[in-house]
């Protein structure tokens, strides 16, 4: 069976066109503590209690909730440093894919408080044509009321799309509703599969 030919991309934002990663900022905390970090990150700060920011979760709550247990690391965050910057190449291939007049759209895993400080930011982020963020929804990925509400809302023919994230998983819950899930590794690995789907 043919490939079906793809004409729209949708991105996700961190880790794919934004280097975001807390340790850019534990790192100065922790001043080169690194064992005292990752415990840290596996205990106060965990990859769970940040998901329930980007679901919907507001910070206040999420900042009460580690207070009431961990009242020694109830200090505020500080989310902008933990973004270090576009990731090279792939904002270029973004720019590439503009440049070729392709429909762009944004499907990310992102607190509806944080997204529009990064949106301030990061000029890139306006080139997309719309964009669905996981806080404001209210839903998160893999689950598959995230996808549909970005297709409903834009209208996307999901046999025409393709999606890009760098949590394996997430670019496979794409898959069942016909759409060409790519899991971000490198810029290199995305142009060639860009390339190879007639995109670039």
């Amino acid at each position: 069976m043919t490939e079906p030919s793809r004409s729209v991309v949708v991105f996700d934002v961190g880790g794919v066109l934004i280097d975001w990663d807390p340790r850019h900022l534990y790192r100065k905390l922790f001043a080169g503590a690194e064992p005292a970090m990752e415990h840290f990150l596996a205990n106060v700060c965990t990859h769970e209690w940040n998901r329930s920011q980007d679901a919907g979760r507001s910070f206040a709550e999420g900042a009460r909730l580690l207070k009431r247990e961990h009242p020694q690391h109830a200090d505020g965050a500080r989310f902008d440093e933990m973004m270090a910057g576009p990731i090279t190449g792939a904002v270029e291939i973004l720019a590439e894919l503009r440049g070729r007049d392709t429909p762009l759209y944004i499907l990310s895993n992102f607190s509806a408080e944080t997204f529009p400080p990064a949106f301030e930011r990061f000029d890139f982020l306006r080139w997309f044509r719309g964009m669905v963020i996981s806080g404001e929804v209210g839903v998160i990925k893999p689950d598959p009321r995230i996808y549909e509400i970005m297709l409903a809302r834009f209208a996307i023919d999901p046999h025409r799309a393709v999606y890009i994230d760098d949590v394996a998983a997430n670019a496979e819950a794409a898959r069942p509703f016909g759409i060409h899930g790519i899991h971000f590794t490198t810029p290199n690995a995305l142009r060639e599969e860009l390339v190879r789907l007639a995109l670039l």
